[in-house]
């Protein structure tokens, strides 16, 4: 029997002491030391639970499949038992950054609830799954520890309940068999898929185990020989080839004679002989001697060389009847093919499973086995592994345990609507690794969140609103947005006037005449308008869009405006534009400071050509009759420049207010032209007024919302 053939009949793991002196003898001079240390702790940690896996065992495992230095005595230390005792710092400190990152990540997959009935699941979303646990981990070897922790988590599933067997078993075939499958960790795999399948179905497994057994020794002793026949004959034929046989495992088994609704008797391949070779045209030379020696079954012949996979996998497959008329498959490839085979384009784990191409996954793939095959801790390898995998999303994890796939940028409160419509609705906060952050926090992968609620729902306008950055789906805003929607008339009617009046107060700008709105949005009457804006139907960037029209205010009467006559120059589309003339000297009145999307007029100086002045300007509208006469008619042009707006901030001091304010402005690339801050040392209370540069009123509404979130901002508006 190969070392790699593993299956539920292995003998029961080694007591704690033997399992102990068999570590130290294997790990190797340069890991003894640490492996000794690790051994303490568990023995000051006293026995073993009953149905826990031990970490010796799942180390032992770890050794016999080659895996390098650090994943074994990680497995130690990444024992249940140690988790509390052992502190992070301590790790650090005594085993080094890397191992104590790599037993985080350990105990961070260790923190997946078990087993719950929704593992139960279609293929796709086991997929899912699957990658999920290739992205999470920051070293993949925690991976390869996570799945040897599995293998002995099976071997003690005897002593559980028929449920938890049966619920253990489905999430290890669906979720780290495959994995292991897909990380060429043939060993794992195997015994995954045996171990469970015993718990799934024990009467099968049982009448398949018991028709092997009695044919285990006889079956190997057949395949030696022929080997050794093939071998010889390769060889008189001057043929240079690696021989050996292919063992077949309960679960593979079962799944064949599943499809091909046949007999283990009519199993072809049970017994199984792999030849590589160095060139593809040795591969038909190696064919023709297999089939001039032994009557081969035509029914069985692929020639998957000449007619390769879609996936790309290339092989010759054939069924001979050998001696004593038993069928032996024989597969045939060169070296490359079996290299491509298994860590290529046509990896193995895509030509068993039917997967679709990912190349993301594809290079994960081959830097890990790269990883375990140079035996060198290869940070580099590392990084590529972790961050090539699903850059646009992140997974956190629930209180529970259970795992919620989010776009990146997603935060707090996106985490709550995806739970659950009425989670979101009734959030008041959250907490993440313990810590209560801001419902507008960005969430990172690996992160555990928890939302706090109150009784009644009670959510906020501001959350449908994209500025504020509360909720990055575009989803989860139409479900705040509906909520309100249920609302009744009358307290959408009262909050859409709130909302216009404090949209207009915090730009700077007259409430405009609500028929003029009414056009503008298409409704039939100003009620519907103040409900739709109520509701939520428009929101606070339209408004702010519609405030920013050329409108003149009722002050100021039509005929005190003069419209200058026509001259034909073309108009300045980079400024200002006024109405008739071409190439004429303006600039901006420093009283009101006009931003792009106000309305505006100018005045005729003496000399120094037009002064543009915002129509609500205190100066334009008390102006004398005898200088109105020199208004005269001006809008924006196509592509305004910067220009400087005064904004007026209320906040409560705290340390690194400034800080964050100058972050929000840098981060919309606003520049700061002046800033003036005043702090009441009795109160706490600060006032800033800031001059600061921006495009267009629309950018003024998204900078006002986002400065109004900060902790501690109790208000941020124009400056009137």
């Amino acid at each position: 029997m190969k070392p790699n053939e593993t299956t539920p009949a292995d003998p029961p793991p080694d007591d704690a002491e033997r399992l102990s002196e068999r570590l130290l003898e294997a790990v190797g001079e340069q890991r003894r030391g640490q492996m000794a240390q690790a051994l303490s702790h568990l023995t000051e940690a006293g026995a073993r639970e009953r149905k826990r896996p031990d970490g010796r065992a799942a180390a032992l495992r770890l050794l016999e499949m080659g895996a390098d230095g650090d994943s074994v005595v990680a497995a130690v230390l990444a024992d249940p038992r140690l988790r509390d005792r052992l502190s992070p710092e301590y790790l650090t400190q005594t085993y080094g950054a890397t191992m104590a990152s790599l037993v985080r990540n350990i105990h961070w997959l260790n923190t997946f609830k078990e087993c719950r009935e929704e593992f139960v699941q279609p293929p796709e979303q086991a997929e899912h799954l699957r990658r999920m646990l290739l992205a999470m981990v920051d070293d993949v070897r925690a991976v390869l520890v996570k799945l040897a922790y599995r293998v002995e988590r099976l071997h003690l599933l005897a002593e559980e309940s028929y449920e938890t067997r049966r619920c253990i078993a489905r999430e290890t075939l669906d979720i780290y068999a495959p994995l292991a499958n897909r990380l060429g960790l043939g060993q794992l795999k195997w015994a995954l898929e045996d171990l469970a399948f015993r718990y799934l179905e024990p009467q099968t497994y049982k009448r398949l185990a018991k028709s092997l057994e009695e044919t285990r020794d006889s079956r190997e002793r057949y395949v030696s020989a022929f080997v050794d026949e093939l071998r010889a004959a390769l060889q008189a034929e001057g043929i240079e080839a690696e021989t050996y046989g292919r063992p077949k495992h309960i679960y593979s088994i079962y799944k064949k004679i599943s499809r091909k609704n046949i007999d283990l008797n009519d199993l072809y391949d049970i017994r199984a002989v792999r030849v590589l070779v160095d060139r593809v045209s040795t591969c038909y030379a190696v064919l023709g001697v297999v089939h001039g020696r032994w009557t081969h079954i035509p029914k069985e012949f692929d020639d998957y060389i000449a007619n390769r996979k879609e996936n790309g996998y290339q092989s010759l497959h054939t069924a001979v009847i050998g001696p004593e008329g038993k069928v032996v498959e024989v597969q045939i490839r060169t070296h490359e093919m079996h290299a491509l085979a298994e860590q290529g384009v046509a990896a193995h784990w895509r030509y068993k499973e039917g997967g679709r191409q990912d190349e993301a996954l594809d290079k994960a793939v081959n830097s890990l086995r790269n990883l375990l095959e140079h035996r060198d801790n290869d940070e580099e390898l590392l990084e590529s592994f972790h961050a090539e995998l699903f850059g646009d999303r992140v997974f956190v994890l629930t209180p529970r345990g259970d795992v919620l796939d989010l776009p990146k940028g997603a935060t707090p409160l996106d985490f709550a609507y995806t739970v659950h419509s009425e989670v979101g609705h009734r959030c008041r906060g959250a907490k993440v690794d313990g810590r209560i952050v801001p419902l507008s926090y960005t969430l990172k992968s690996g992160e555990q969140v928890e939302i706090l609620t109150a009784r009644e729902p009670n959510p906020s306008r501001d959350w449908y609103n994209p500025n504020t950055g509360y909720l990055y789906s575009a989803r989860n805003r139409a479900k705040v947005r509906h909520w309100f929607a249920q609302l009744d008339r009358d307290q959408h009617l009262a909050d859409g006037r709130a909302i216009l009046e404090r949209e207009a107060q915090r730009l700077g700008t007259p409430v405009p005449d609500l028929e003029v709105l009414v056009r503008r949005f298409h409704v039939q009457t100003p009620d519907e308008l103040l409900l739709a804006i109520g509701r939520g139907d428009v929101r606070p960037g339209q408004i702010a869009s519609a405030l920013q029209g050329p409108q003149a205010p009722a002050s100021l009467p039509a005929d005190g405006v003069r419209k200058a006559p026509s001259h034909g120059g073309r108009p300045d589309r980079d400024a200002i534009r006024v109405q008739g003339v071409g190439n004429l000297l303006t600039q901006f009145a420093q009283c009101c400071k006009p931003a792009p999307g106000d309305p505006v007029v100018g005045y005729i100086t003496k000399g120094e050509g037009v002064t543009i002045h915002r129509s609500d300007c205190p100066n334009v509208l008390n102006m004398p009759d005898t200088q109105r006469k020199r208004l005269i008619e001006a809008d924006w042009g196509e592509r305004p420049h910067s220009y400087p707006v005064d904004i007026h901030i209320e906040a409560f001091d705290r340390q690194g207010l400034l800080r964050d304010i100058t972050q929000t402005l840098t981060n919309e690339k606003i520049n700061v032209l002046a800033a003036n801050t005043r702090t009441n040392r009795d109160d706490q209370s600060v006032i800033m007024d800031l001059e600061v540069e921006i495009v267009d009123i629309a950018q003024l509404s998204r900078i006002l919302d986002k400065l109004g979130q900060l902790p501690n901002v109790i208000s941020a508006e124009r400056k009137h």
